[in-house]
Parts: C-alpha cells; sequence; structure tokens
C-alpha cells in the first residue's frame, strides 16, 4: 500500500505529478514540491526552490510532445516510489513526497 502512517500517498503523488506535467499546469505541478524542494538535472544544473524549478518546468511543458510525462514503471519502496517515465521529449528516464527531490538520467544511467 502506497500510504505511509501519517497518510502521504506517495504513488498518488506520483500520478498527480504525471497529471500535471501532461496537462501543462505549472502552477499545479509546482505545488506538489516541497518548498525546500529541488530538481536536479541529467542536462547539469540544479533548481531549487520554486522560482527556480517554475524556470526549469515553464519550457520543458511548452514543449512536450504527445506521448509526454508517460508512465512506463511505478514502484513503490521503503521511503518512497521509483518512477520510470517519458521524459516532455518522450524518451525515457528514471525519477526518483510532496516531492522532495527529483532526479532524472537516462534509464541506463541510473541503474
Amino acid at each position: 500500500m502506497s500510504k505511509a502512517r501519517d497518510g502521504f500517498d506517495a504513488i498518488g503523488v506520483v500520478v498527480d505529478w504525471t497529471d500535471a506535467c501532461r496537462a501543462r499546469q505549472l502552477e499545479d505541478l509546482l505545488d506538489l514540491y516541497d518548498i525546500a524542494a529541488s530538481v536536479e538535472c541529467c542536462e547539469g544544473g540544479n533548481f531549487l526552490g520554486r522560482a527556480a524549478m517554475a524556470q526549469y518546468w515553464r519550457p520543458r511543458l511548452a514543449r512536450a510532445v504527445a506521448n509526454a510525462f508517460e508512465i512506463d514503471v511505478l514502484m513503490p519502496f521503503d521511503g518512497g516510489v521509483s518512477l520510470d517515465y517519458r521524459g516532455y521529449d518522450g524518451v525515457p528516464v528514471t525519477d526518483a513526497g510532496k516531492i522532495s527531490q527529483t532526479v532524472c538520467a537516462p534509464i541506463k544511467q541510473a541503474a
């Protein structure tokens, strides 16, 4: 089951995250992140805080292709959820809840 003792539903947050991405809803997406969250980009760079994460996500949501943000694998584990999904460009990436950190890397690199 995905609900922690405090009622946090990690799988639910991941589904909400992909839904916000697919709908190109930047504010809804950012609301899923903790105030101290960061996005570590596989292309280089670390985006810390809401304004920086908006800077990271805005162009990606705008350029998202038809099959962007589809879930390939969703696997709960102790302390979180592992998510393999399609990035904004439709290419598979691995993603590591409010969300404390997002780390993306090509699947082979993440393994």
